[in-house]
């Protein structure tokens, strides 16, 4: 998923600390739900289910992140995604097919009792649905959390606010946030803590990225940037085969871009994905309100309709009553 910057961008993030990032953070919701229901699972990839077979693993994820977001002092405002552009059109059937197959191979390790093989294929079928986000947006809306609906791509909503300053920053998985503009990216604050990686345990802690140090380390613009991206490959185009980051870094350094585009893929015109990164579609229709959380009603809606312990359930909702130690709500609201 997202744009593969990694190699030219890593000497470029800097660890931050929970404690020194309170405020709003607008999140990719759909990124952040596709990280719940891939990381919150058995250790044969089943995902957490209620006794009716409904998977509840992002709801899992948003109470007990959100708790801790609240507890931290940062304010998340979800963005949702709306329309796909038709430029996405591509990468959305790859990645159907991708979540197939590896359904398919994930009921193959379960047959043969490899458990390591299981978890990973689990992983990799994931799916935000329909009803995934429905339920989701329920469960926000009873924390008392603003929702925003974005017209077309969440990642590049939630970059228009951060530009707007209605938001500190972004929180996603995907360096496409910084082709959207967003000033201040911060990677890991869905997945940080201890996770499972090809067999070991590691610690994910959370990581920004500054645009503008990122822009004046590269020697970059913007727009500069986008042509790296439009090599290697983004959502809304494949790339050019064998570029990655780094060599398209070379190529746009030596401004070679539209001449390596001509090259490799004479048919294709690049103006239609900088303009989807430049001006994307986004919108001003979104109202920031935190409001007191319906206790009550998140209780009935985990426990009641979905099975959860109310024991997990009441030590999360502990951090909706009191914030950063004795502030109570009515200094966060």
């Amino acid at each position: 998923m997202g744009v593969a910057l990694r190699d030219i961008i890593a000497d470029y993030k800097t660890p931050v600390t929970w404690e020194s990032i309170p405020g709003i953070a607008a999140i990719d919701a759909n990124n952040a739900l596709y990280q719940f229901l891939s990381i919150i699972r058995q250790p044969d990839g089943t995902p957490l289910m209620d006794r009716q077979g409904r998977i509840t693993s992002h709801l899992s994820g948003i109470l007990f992140r959100v708790s801790n977001f609240l507890e931290k002092g940062i304010k998340p405002v979800f963005v949702f995604d709306g329309k796909p552009p038709e430029l996405k059109t591509g990468t959305i059937d790859k990645r159907r097919k991708i979540r197939e197959d590896a359904g398919v191979r994930w009921q193959e390790a379960l047959d043969t009792g490899d458990e390591a093989e299981a978890y990973k294929q689990a992983r990799s079928s994931s799916k935000v649905d329909a009803t995934i986000i429905a339920t989701s947006m329920s469960l926000l809306q009873l924390m008392g959390l603003p929702v925003v609906q974005a017209p077309s791509e969440g990642e590049a909503q939630a970059a228009y606010m951060a530009i707007k300053g209605d938001a500190r920053y972004v929180v996603s998985q995907d360096y496409d946030a910084l082709l959207f503009g967003a000033p201040n990216l911060v990677r890991n604050l869905t997945v940080s803590g201890k996770r499972k990686m090809r067999g070991r345990t590691i610690t994910v802690n959370p990581e920004r990225l500054i645009l503008t140090e990122v822009l004046e380390g590269l020697q970059l613009t913007r727009e500069q940037l986008i042509e790296i991206g439009i090599l290697v490959g983004t959502d809304f185009n494949p790339g050019v085969e064998g570029v990655g980051a780094k060599t398209g870094l070379k190529i746009v350094q030596r401004g070679e871009f539209e001449a390596k585009i001509r090259e490799k893929q004479p048919d294709f015109d690049p103006a239609p994905i900088m303009d989807l990164f430049i001006h994307p579609d986004v919108t001003d229709d979104y109202h920031l309100v935190w409001k007191h959380p319906d206790i009550a009603g998140i209780r009935t809606m985990l426990c009641n309709d979905y099975d959860f312990s109310e024991d997990r359930v009441n030590k999360a909702l502990e951090n909706f009553t009191a914030r950063a130690g004795q502030r109570t709500l009515e200094g966060w609201f």
